[in-house]
C-alpha cells in the first residue's frame, strides 16, 4: 500500500514545486499572507503561546510565521554535562547503531553513511560503527534545528539530489531515501568525538538555511558543494544553540561516532519529541 501511495513521487517535479512554494510563501500581500497563516493554525492547531511575537498576522509573510521563534522557556534544553538534546521538535522515525557503515531506514531498506555524506569515504570513516537518531518534521512542528551537544564545526556540504516526501509512508516505500533526497551535512567535533546534524530537504521544502552560511540552498544545482572551517576560524555552537532551518519541514539525522552515546530507552519508534529533551547520553 505504501509502495502505490508513493510511486506517483517519481513523476512530480520535485523541484518546480519547491520553488513555486518559496514564492507562494513569501509572498507579502496581507489579505494573503493573513489567510494563509490563519488556515495554517487552524488545520494543524498551533498554538502561538509559545512563539515569542504572538499575534500572526504581525509576520511580514508565511515562511517568517512558519518560522517563528519560540519563547526560551517553551523548550528548556536538557541540561546535564554528559546529556544529548534533541536538535528539533517532530517524531522519532528510527535510533540505533551505524552497522558497517548502514543506517537502519524502515522495513527493508537501508542507507549507507558514505552515501549520506555526499559519497566521501573519508568523511564518513569517523562515524563507522557509531550511532544515529533520524527525526521527522511534520508541518505543524517547530521548524528551526538547535545543536544537540556542545561542538565547533568543521565541515558543511550540500549534496543536491531528489525532493521526495519524507513522510513515514515514503521512507517505507523508496529504498535510500534519506541518501537520495537533497541535504545538507554539518559536521562537528565535540568533546565525545564527532557529530554530524544531517538536514534532509523534501518536496515542497523550498530552502535549507545555517545560521553560518545563510541559505545554502536553493540553488539545487547538480554538484557536492563543501565547504571547510579551519580551527581557527571555526564557529563554536553551545547545546541548544540554533544552527539552523528548514523553510517548510523535512527530516534531521544526528550521526555520531563509536562509543560516543546512547540513546534515551524512553526515545523509541514514533515517539514524538521536542527540540531541547533528554535524546541520549554520553557513554
Amino acid at each position: 500500500m505504501d509502495y502505490f501511495k508513493a510511486w506517483p513521487q517519481y513523476l512530480l517535479p520535485g523541484h518546480l514545486l519547491s520553488r513555486l512554494m518559496y514564492v507562494l510563501t513569501r509572498i507579502r500581500v496581507s489579505a494573503f499572507k493573513n489567510l494563509f497563516i490563519d488556515t495554517f493554525i487552524r488545520l494543524y492547531k498551533v498554538d502561538m503561546q509559545e512563539a515569542m511575537e504572538q499575534n500572526p498576522h504581525a509576520y511580514e509573510h508565511f515562511n517568517a510565521f512558519f518560522t517563528r521563534a519560540l519563547r526560551p522557556e517553551a523548550r528548556p534544553v536538557a541540561g546535564e554535562a554528559e546529556a544529548v538534546a534533541c536538535p528539533v521538535d517532530g517524531s522519532v522515525s528510527q535510533t540505533g547503531a551505524i552497522v558497517d557503515g548502514s543506517i537502519f531506514q524502515a522495513k527493508g531498506h537501508a542507507y549507507t553513511t558514505e552515501e549520506l555524506l555526499g559519497g566521501s569515504r573519508e568523511r564518513a570513516a569517523p562515524f563507522h560503527n557509531g550511532a544515529f537518531a533520524t527525526l521527522y518534521l511534520a508541518p505543524s512542528n517547530y521548524h528551526r534545528i538547535h545543536m544537540p551537544f556542545s561542538g565547533r564545526l568543521t565541515e558543511m556540504v550540500h549534496v543536491p539530489g531528489r525532493l521526495f516526501s519524507v513522510s513515514p509512508a515514503t521512507a517505507r516505500a523508496i529504498p535510500r531515501l534519506f541518501a537520495r533526497n537533497e541535504r545538507v551535512a554539518a559536521l562537528f567535533e565535540t568533546d565525545i568525538g564527532p557529530m554530524a546534524v544531517v538536514m534532509v530537504g523534501a518536496v515542497f521544502v523550498a530552502s535549507i538555511e545555517t545560521v553560518w552560511a545563510g541559505q545554502v540552498t536553493p540553488p539545487a544545482g547538480r554538484i557536492i558543494r563543501q565547504w571547510n572551517y579551519p580551527e581557527d576560524e571555526s564557529p563554536y555552537f553551545a547545546k541548544g544553540e540554533e544552527i539552523g532551518r528548514f523553510n517548510m519541514g523535512s527530516t534531521v539525522i544526528v550521526l555520531f561516532g563509536p562509543d560516543a552515546v546512547d540513546w534515551a530507552s524512553e526515545i523509541g519508534h514514533d515517539s514524538g519529541v521536542c527540540m531541547g529533551q533528554l535524546l541520549g547520553t554520553q557513554q
